[in-house]
């Protein structure tokens, strides 16, 4: 199972959001991450964001896409893709499913940084006067480092690393296996990545320092999250300056 089972809390909640304007989608994605990380990571990270962000704001949150493009990791068994044509295909026909039923503002909550055709649908659903986001950018996450105390940088913190281990620390800490403790692996300049794969930079499939990873610095960096999807929520709501 990618995701814990509902509860009777879980479906109540989502229920009475079916109301909201705004839907969030969490992408994950079905990935190697190391020996002490599950497949499933990106996923189980994309819906702790998620289910932070609907805890918090009047939003509508959905069941999370589970297999995305994650063929730079082919290289490790157990790594599962779809192309970047379907993952397209599947967000589109989710965002107009959901306007026909009223719902006319989507969020994509993106696990996987590998996901880079989510960029291109929001940029074309905008273009077509549509109401679609991507979240949380760059600079969201930059923020929320800075916020927990997470030492590594963003380029640094590539996969598996000390940002990760610690939101699954915080939210499911039974899915960590020991040994993040010391597989530590960093490969900067990854100017290749896309054609060589990650394999060509890391045998554990590591590059990060998870070592530096914490359960405290996974709440604070939900929290931090939580806290600037307020601006995202705004503009598509128009109840912001942003949407000015």
């Amino acid at each position: 199972m990618l995701v814990p089972a509902d509860t009777a809390q879980d479906v109540r909640e989502r229920a009475e959001g079916v109301s909201a304007q705004v839907a969030v989608l969490p992408v994950g994605s079905y990935e190697q991450h190391g020996p002490y990380l599950p497949l499933a990571t990106d996923t189980l990270v994309a819906c702790a964001i998620a289910r932070e962000i609907a805890a918090a704001h009047p939003v509508h949150l959905l069941p999370p896409v589970t297999v995305s493009c994650s063929h730079e990791h082919a290289a490790w068994p157990g790594t599962v893709s779809i192309s970047s044509v379907t993952l397209h295909a599947v967000v589109r026909d989710i965002a107009d499913s959901l306007r026909r039923s009223g719902v006319g503002a989507l969020v994509l909550v993106n696990g996987h940084g590998g996901n880079y055709v989510l960029g291109n649908v929001v940029q074309e659903a905008s273009a077509r006067g549509e109401r679609l986001a991507l979240f949380p950018a760059v600079e969201d996450w930059e923020a929320a480092r800075e916020r927990a105390g997470v030492v590594t940088s963003l380029l640094s913190d590539m996969h598996a690393g000390e940002i990760e281990t610690s939101i699954l620390l915080h939210v499911h800490p039974h899915l960590v296996r020991p040994g993040y403790e010391s597989a530590d692996h960093l490969a900067d300049d990854r100017r290749h990545l896309l054609t060589a794969g990650m394999s060509a930079y890391t045998d554990s499939g590591v590059i990060g320092r998870p070592s530096l990873g914490s359960a405290d610095k996974g709440k604070a960096l939900l929290a931090s999250l939580v806290d600037a999807f307020g601006a995202t929520l705004a503009l598509l709501t128009g109840d912001g300056p942003e949407a000015a």
